[in-house]
């Protein structure tokens, strides 16, 4: 099943140009609130170099890249979390991936609408920020009423349980996310889980400006935190999705692959490769994965019967050209059922 990454935002601010151009499907971006109103569902490649390399040495016949889904969702108004403009459609929909590019718009344009009626990026996060941390503190609120009465005559755990989800109650009344809490074990880990909070989700700041570099965006990234951001030109972006192969120096300029990467490394996602002569082929697993693990991504049996597995870094591999130069220098290795499996090894597993 792929995961999926939601584009959240107030209305007009880009988030279905920005869905147009990754995914190069023709949506409604009409100049109004609540253009979109069912999700808009796409699943795009992830950008990989590596594959190209591996395809050309093994001379596959078919060349596979990960994905993931990108969805397009309804804008945001304040008040959603009492059902406001499509509040209860946003939520729910968000509710259904597993992580958010929040679309802020620090352009300015008088053809087109701001809901807020100004340009105030800021603003337009702490409205999102807070309309997430409402809803959230309902359910929160709902679930940690529910676990004290069952503490009064549950396990230990369900103690633990109550206990906990009072600690999410208060952090959300303060106006902390979700995102903020750390677990201090597994049981904590589930309890979390399991109330499918729309903040616990992993986010990226996408800053929509015609001026990526001028002061102002500078300081919302500052803000917002490099790691968590990324500034694009949203309108150029489809522009240069739009040319196709007709692009030329322009295809340069775009940073759509940017972030199409960061959006897979902060669904917590690395790649491991398979590759021979009928094809090559990336393949998502989460971080930290152990052999067997990773073996699941491409069947069942893979990780149930699992004995051992071949591996080499994809650049051990292309240094050396072939599998049996690689095994001479002992850059071929047999692991077991513990090894942790790294981006970039190719494997081949044995059952």
């Amino acid at each position: 099943m792929a995961l999926k990454i939601g584009i959240v935002g107030l209305p007009n601010v880009g988030k279905s140009t920005l869905f147009q151009a990754i995914t190069k499907k023709q949506v409604d971006t009409s100049n109004y609130p609540f253009a979109t109103i069912d999700p808009n569902v796409g699943v795009v490649a992830v950008p990989d170099p590596r594959l190209q390399k591996l395809t050309e040495l093994s001379h596959s016949k078919k060349t596979i890249p990960a994905s993931i889904e990108f969805v397009d969702i309804a804008g945001l108004v304040a008040g959603a979390h009492e059902g406001e403009g499509l509040g209860n459609q946003f939520l729910s929909h968000i509710r259904e991936v597993d992580a958010i590019v929040e679309v802020v718009r620090a352009f300015e344009n008088k053809d087109i609408h701001h809901v807020s009626g100004r340009i105030d990026p800021e603003a337009d996060a702490s409205i999102i920020e807070t309309e997430l941390v409402l809803a959230d503190l309902a359910t929160a609120e709902k679930s940690a009423s529910r676990a004290e009465k069952d503490a009064k005559s549950g396990s230990a755990k369900e103690k633990k349980k109550a206990v906990f989800y009072k600690i999410i109650v208060d952090t959300l009344a303060s106006g902390k996310l979700a995102l903020t809490i750390d677990p201090a074990d597994e049981d904590e880990k589930i309890f979390l889980r399991d109330l499918q909070l729309l903040t616990a989700k992993p986010i990226i700041f996408l800053i929509n400006s015609t001026e990526p570099d001028e002061a102002t965006t500078q300081n919302l990234v500052k803000k917002f935190g490099e790691d968590h951001t990324l500034t694009l030109n949203i309108k150029l972006e489809d522009e240069i999705a739009q040319m196709g192969d007709d692009a030329g120096e322009f295809a340069a300029m775009s940073r759509i692959d940017t972030l199409i990467t960061k959006a897979y490394e902060t669904l917590g996602l690395i790649t491991f490769l398979t590759t021979g002569e009928d094809e090559t082929r990336a393949w998502p697993i989460p971080k930290n994965s152990i052999a067997p693990r990773a073996g699941r991504a491409i069947h069942s049996d893979f990780e149930e019967k699992f004995i051992r597995a071949e591996i080499v870094s994809y650049e051990n591999l292309i240094k050396t050209g072939s599998y049996a130069k690689a095994r001479e220098l002992g850059l071929l290795q047999t692991k077991g059922k513990d090894y942790i499996v790294e981006d970039g090894d190719i494997i081949e597993f044995k059952i």
